[in-house]
């Protein structure tokens, strides 16, 4: 029975206020409007992005998740570059193909991704509804329910027979990482790099560092569990600052000699930034930040350091263009280019969210997928 132009009911995770659990509720999810595309997920993964909102002020019912991927359930009027069957990655980053960050080849933050701070479509209403009421978008694209309406524009078309509770992680996680060193950093080969942070992302930086030929791969972790996996993706060795009586930065610094040449903060931890930069060679050292840093929140760091060449970088999805890329990116996948395999540590159900997030604050997780 065709559900093409009606209201789904379905499963979803919704956040009723801010530190609260999740609690999966039924959902109606209107049909796509002009230029929209509802998609029934299949795999999404919890992120440290939705970790960070859990603790934060947004709007209020919302249902989160940004890393998915699913079967493209039906599309509305105007929609060209999707069809109802196509196996899909949903996208925090669109990519519209008429800004100029879309049009520049250096660029790919697309101004269409401030959309996604309104928590609306764009026409400025939900196409999500609970127990009578309005509930709030995500990033464009809220993943955590069973059926979702996403922009056409933040939609990535990819391989049918691509394994959807794996590749979801190159919708987020897996894209930005591997993406920071290969695209934001540009890691040369037989260079030194040090990571700061060994979850998902972190472990996705070390991923692409050693593609890139990096000869030294330092990771930099209080939590010493995460140490074998990161050596297993490639990190060379692996410290906790919590083992040194002396700053991480002058540490580092001994262990190369003068500095790492790509450095990477993958926490988003104001501090630790700066520990990163202070850790970078002063000639020519690089230092990119991956990880969430809070809206509002500065960065104290000493001028002093810019004098000799350092550079500081930000990155979004790793730098590649979402639309176009995140499909490259599924293909490479799949012709065994590299592994996500190691990323996944657990694989729950959505109504088991709740533990997923337990998991992750805990550490015991690297990559939880959730499946629908």
């Amino acid at each position: 029975m065709s559900t093409t132009g009606k209201v789904i009911k379905c499963r979803a995770a919704i956040l009723w206020k801010p530190n609260a659990p999740f609690s999966i509720e039924e959902v109606e999810v209107a049909p796509p409007k002009a230029k929209e595309v509802r998609i029934k997920i299949v795999a999404t993964g919890l992120c440290g992005t939705e970790m960070n909102v859990l603790e934060s002020n947004t709007c209020y019912p919302i249902i989160l998740g940004h890393e998915g991927a699913g079967i493209v359930e039906s599309v509305g009027e105007g929609v060209s570059t999707i069809k109802t069957g196509d196996s899909v990655i949903t996208l925090f980053l669109p990519q519209c193909g008429e800004c100029a960050s879309c049009l520049n080849s250096k660029g790919n933050c697309c101004v269409q991704m401030k959309q996604s701070y309104t928590h609306v479509m764009s026409d400025g209403t939900s196409r999500f509804t609970c127990k009578g009421k309005p509930v709030y978008h995500f990033a464009n694209t809220s993943t955590f329910s069973e059926y979702t309406v996403i922009r056409e524009i933040s939609v990535a078309k990819i391989d049918k027979v691509a394994p959807l509770e794996k590749v979801c992680l190159i919708s987020c996680g897996f894209s930005t990482g591997y993406g920071a060193a290969i695209n934001t950093a540009k890691v040369t080969p037989g260079s030194t790099c040090a990571v700061f942070g060994l979850g998902g992302v972190g472990l996705s930086v070390i991923m692409g560092c050693k593609v890139a030929g990096a000869a030294r791969i330092i990771g930099v972790d209080i939590n010493k569990s995460k140490f074998e996996k990161a050596k297993e993706l490639g990190a060379t060795e692996c410290i906790s600052p919590q083992d040194f009586k002396k700053p991480i930065q002058e540490v580092l610094v001994d262990m190369i000699g003068a500095g790492v040449e790509f450095c990477f903060e993958v926490i988003g931890n104001p501090e630790t930034v700066a520990a990163a930069l202070a850790s970078c060679h002063e000639s020519h050292g690089v230092c990119v930040i991956v990880g969430l840093l809070k809206y509002g929140v500065q960065l104290k760091i000493d001028g002093f350091l810019f004098l000799s060449g350092r550079t500081l970088k930000g990155t979004v999805l790793g730098g590649w263009k979402s639309r176009e890329n995140v499909s490259q990116l599924v293909s490479e996948y799949m012709a065994k280019k590299f592994n996500l395999d190691p990323l996944i540590t657990h694989n729950l159900k959505l109504e088991k969210i709740n533990e997923a997030v337990e998991l992750m604050k805990t550490g015991k997780c690297i990559r939880c997928v959730l499946i629908l």
